[in-house]
């Protein structure tokens, strides 16, 4: 129980530094939560939303699961981007995934986890899709990265057909999809070049993306 009782200890230390440098900091914490910003990635452990980013919590609401993935079945993610858009007006939806993702690339390879297989056949798919672009790429690691983000793309695609987001756009609402992936390695984030502002600009910038990636291996 010793390193439970750290984490105690931890989060006592963390709360008395946040009052010294900020008395007023829980204060405005429990009064409001009005994030801009959705963020859904991975549930990895590497990949703190807040921080990657350099925003303060209550900033940033979260949502995260194995390999950052978004489809229509999935009542969790829905009721989250639901809320996300509906109550706290969220105005940036990011999708986050990370290089060298573990379930990504068990995807991939078809490396057996247990009942995590049935969730990752998502990723498959995503990967069957786009099996000619992948097999092209002789590095494993950089396969796996390729992958990673073109999972990334398609869930920007999968939201933007979401009954909250088409009812959103349809009202007027100003929210937009974000397509990032994080490197655990450096600490930074790439931009896809997915943002899309309606599903017909996530169609299209899906597309675009796929086809700059495959005239890149050419």
């Amino acid at each position: 129980m010793k390193a439970i009782h750290e984490l105690f200890e931890n989060n006592r230390n963390w709360s008395e530094r946040m009052r010294e440098e900020d008395p007023a900091f829980f204060r405005r914490l429990a009064n409001q939560q009005s994030p801009e910003y959705l963020w859904i990635g991975c549930s990895d452990s590497r990949v703190p939303a807040n921080q990657i980013i350099g925003l303060a919590p209550g900033e940033v609401f979260v949502h995260r699961n194995v390999a950052n993935v978004v489809v229509h079945t999935d009542l969790n993610a829905l009721s989250v981007i639901q809320y996300a858009v509906d109550v706290l007006q969220v105005k940036h939806i990011l999708v986050v995934g990370h290089y060298g993702c573990g379930g990504v690339g068990a995807a991939l390879t078809n490396r057996r986890l247990g009942l995590i297989d049935n969730w990752l056949r998502h990723v498959q798919d995503v990967r069957d899709l786009h099996e000619p672009l992948l097999s092209a790429i002789e590095a494993p690691a950089e396969r796996v990265n390729r992958l990673c983000e073109l999972n990334v793309m398609q869930q920007v695609v999968n939201i933007s057909q979401t009954s909250v987001l088409r009812e959103a756009w349809e009202r007027g609402q100003q929210v937009m999809i974000h397509g990032w992936c994080y490197s655990v390695a450096n600490g930074l984030v790439s931009n896809l070049d997915v943002s899309a502002a309606s599903r017909s600009e996530a169609l299209e910038g899906y597309r675009d993306a796929v086809s700059r990636l495959r005239a890149q291996r050419l």
